[in-house]
This record gives structure tokens, C-alpha cells and sequence, in this order.
């Protein structure tokens, strides 16, 4: 069995939004992708490894709070995840 991925950093992105750290490089080979008919949902037709689709949840930016829904996800990133947005979020209002 292969080691599994790690875990993008978590960000408050430009939108305000708590998300995974997108990578630039993945949005922008997504975008290519799209125009010639590969998007996300044609990615979640096919038959990709669990750990693979999470990591691409998070390499594109998706949002901590929304990641948990994924049947993707790994519960020990979505713990991690959600104690970091919440560490954030208080963070942020206490300044």
C-alpha cells in the first residue's frame, strides 16, 4: 500500500473563505482540462483512488467547512481541518 498524501495547509483565501491552500499549478491544469470536457464531475465518473480525489479537494482550494461532506475525505484531515479553521476563525475575531 502506498503512503498516504499529506494534508494541503489551511488559508483564509481572497474570498474570506477558510479553505485547503489551492495550488496554483493543479487550478490551472483543471481550467486546461475543462475546456476539453474533463471537469470535476466527468473526475467523479471515474475510478480514482479515495486518498487521490481527496488530495484533489484540497490541492484545488475547496473550502474546510464543505470538505467533511466529501465522501472523499479523510477523517483525520477533516479533524485536523476543522481544528485549524476554528483556531482561524477565533483568530480573526478577537482582532
Amino acid at each position: 500500500m502506498s503512503k498516504r498524501h499529506p494534508m494541503q495547509p489551511v488559508v483564509v483565501a481572497a474570498d474570506g473563505v477558510i479553505r485547503f491552500k489551492a495550488n496554483q499549478i493543479v487550478s490551472d491544469m483543471l481550467e486546461v482540462c475543462r475546456k476539453h470536457g474533463l471537469d470535476l464531475n466527468e473526475i467523479a465518473a471515474r475510478d480514482y483512488e479515495k486518498d487521490d480525489r481527496s488530495q484533489l479537494m484540497q490541492l484545488i482550494g475547496y473550502s474546510v467547512s464543505g470538505y467533511g461532506n466529501l465522501e472523499c475525505s479523510r477523517a483525520k484531515h477533516v479533524m485536523r481541518a476543522d481544528q485549524k479553521a476554528e483556531a482561524m476563525a477565533k483568530a480573526v475575531s478577537h482582532d
